[in-house]
Order: structure tokens, then sequence, then C-alpha cells
């Protein structure tokens, strides 16, 4: 079989597509056909050695896959051979096959096609994880997100609206802008690319607290970079600023605002809260599929690779282009 490998530390033109041995699933594991890989910004950095895992290499990067139970090891009463499943698995994905845990896949709704499968779980798990859990964010809530027309982006946008929260989308085209308010934003506007002098970063604060009606409640920062402080300074009392990413750079942020405003600064670590609390994790990923059946969520897929186009797949991300989901399929 192939896969897509990181044999060096480095940007995705070091990825080399090569033969692999078939992997055998163990005790507990299942081998997965895989259908569909999923995109998404741990790509961009665990194959630059930038991430918080760093796998043995040779690997291949994709966290997050759709496929079909190829076959299943001893053990093994989650899913069976034939079932179509969806997983997040840290690492591996960009291959024809993959061996995993059975506790690290799941079947997902016949409705919901391979590359939505592909799109939907770390992107909504963890805007879910972060509005819901980290944010514990209220209808009638004001809500901004940075980097609105992003996988985790757009994912926040939809799922504040769907949650009755007034979304305010930030995006640096008017492009992503009108994406994001066809996917539930109220109003939108769009930020300047980086860096950002004094007076621009004043400008997109008092933008924000003049589409907020003086100031947001959430903040969903999933850019970083210059953007973080004029948001934090557009806050509300009492308000929740969101750390999602840093694609812009990890921003310093002065804490004397968030005694000004009373407010809290809080880190959303999806993968790590799905490892220390699976049954909450479960519970969040039940509802996000009742949205989807509901119609009140649909990944926005804006672009597909073949496999061995994965590193251009993995480029358009980097570089900040995807709209939405960008997907490699097999």
């Amino acid at each position: 079989m192939k896969a897509l490998l990181s044999k060096s530390a480095g940007g995705p033109e070091t990825l080399e597509l090569q033969d692999v041995p078939n992997p055998q699933a163990g005790e507990g594991e299942v081998v997965i056909d895989v259908k569909a890989i999923g995109v998404n910004y741990p790509d961009v950095l665990i194959i630059q050695d930038q991430y918080q895992f760093k796998p043995e290499r040779p690997f291949a990067p994709g966290g997050e896959i759709s496929g079909v139970v190829k076959s299943v090891g001893s053990g093994v009463t989650k899913v069976k051979k034939g079932d179509r499943v969806m997983g997040s698995i840290g690492w591996g994905g960009m291959a024809e096959e993959v061996v995993v845990d059975e506790a690290r896949v799941r079947p997902f709704p016949e409705s919901m096609s391979f590359e939505e499968g592909a799109a939907l779980l770390m992107t909504y798990g963890t805007s879910y994880y972060a509005l819901k859990d980290r944010g514990q964010c209220k209808q009638g809530e004001s809500l901004l997100v940075l980097g609105a027309a992003g996988g985790v982006g757009l994912a926040a946008v939809e799922l504040g609206a769907a949650m009755g929260m007034d979304v305010i989308a930030a995006a640096s085209s008017e492009e992503k802008v009108e994406l994001a308010k066809q996917k539930g934003a109220s109003k939108g506007l769009v930020y300047p690319r980086g860096p950002l002098e004094k007076a621009d970063q004043k400008a997109l604060s008092d933008k924000i607290k003049e589409l907020g009606g003086g100031g947001v409640d959430v903040i969903y920062d999933g850019v970083g970079g210059d953007y973080a402080e004029p948001a934090l300074r557009a806050m509300n009392w009492d308000g929740r600023f969101l750390v999602i990413g840093f694609p812009a750079g990890i921003p310093k942020m002065p804490l004397n605002l968030t005694l000004l405003k009373s407010c809290n600064i809080v880190g959303v670590f999806w993968g790590a809260a799905v490892a220390r609390d699976p049954k909450a994790n479960e519970q969040n990923i039940k509802e996000i599929f009742e949205l989807y059946e509901q119609g009140k969520i649909k990944p926005h897929i804006s672009n597909t690779y073949p496999l061995d186009k994965g590193p251009d797949a993995i480029t358009e991300l980097m570089e900040r282009r995807a709209q939405g989901k960008v997907v490699v399929t097999v």
C-alpha cells in the first residue's frame, strides 16, 4: 500500500509517497481502508516538529480520517468488518490503510459522506468543546470568531448560531466573511493581513466594539498574532477569550486588561480533554451528530486532493487560503 511519509522535519515539500507494508490488526485494533482524510493545522505543525506530539519517523500526517473497517483484531467489540467509520487518530491517516485502537474510531451517520466524515470530528469537536465547555456560552450572547472561514472557525460560526448567539465573523477577505455569513454569522468584518501597526490594531478593536454594540461577550481566537490584543480590548465585562491556535504567531497579552474587564483567557486543548474525560466527549459528539441530522451544521469542504497531492493540501492550509475544510481522498 502507499503512504505519504514525513522522513525528516520540514514543510509539505519534504513529504514522500512510498510503498509500505499493509498494517495488521493486533488485540483491540482495527484496520481501516481509508477513503478520506481531513487536513488540519496540526498537520502543518507536526511535520515540522512544532506540534505538542512528535511521533517517531517515518510517519504519515493526517489525524482525521473516514473509511471502511477492513479487519479487526481480537477483543474488538465496538465495530466490525464493513462498518463505515470516522476517527481522530493523531497522525498516520494519509495512507491507503491505517491500523488504530478501536477506541479511536466510531460509526457515523449514513447520511454523511466520507468527505464530510473526515471533516467533522476535529473542527466541530474542538469548537463545540470550546463554546460549550470552556466558554460556557449562552443564548443571546455575542461571539466574535477570528479566522471565521477556516475549518475550526467556520465550525464555531455554525455552532454559535445554532446555540442562539449573535455571531460576528472576522476574516482576511470579503469572500471569507461572506461564506461565514452564509453559515450563520449576523455581522462580519475584514481585517488586514498582519503584521498590524498600533493604528491598525486600534481600528480593528474599534470596529469590533461597533459591531458588538459596545463590546463582545466571547472571543474565539483561531488566529493569534497581532489580532488577539485588539480583540481582547473589545471584550465585555465578564467575557471569555478562547485560545484556539496561532497561525499568525503566539501573542503576548497585557494581563491588566483581564483585570480591568474582569474577563477570562481560557485555553482550549480538545485532544487532551478527550483523553481526560472521554465520557463528556462522547456526549458532545452525540450532540454534534444531532445538530448535523437537524441540518444546523454541515462541513464546508472547499477543496479535495488525491493522496499523491497531499502536500498541496497541507500547503493550502499553511498559506491560510483554505475556506472551511480541505480533504485528501484515497
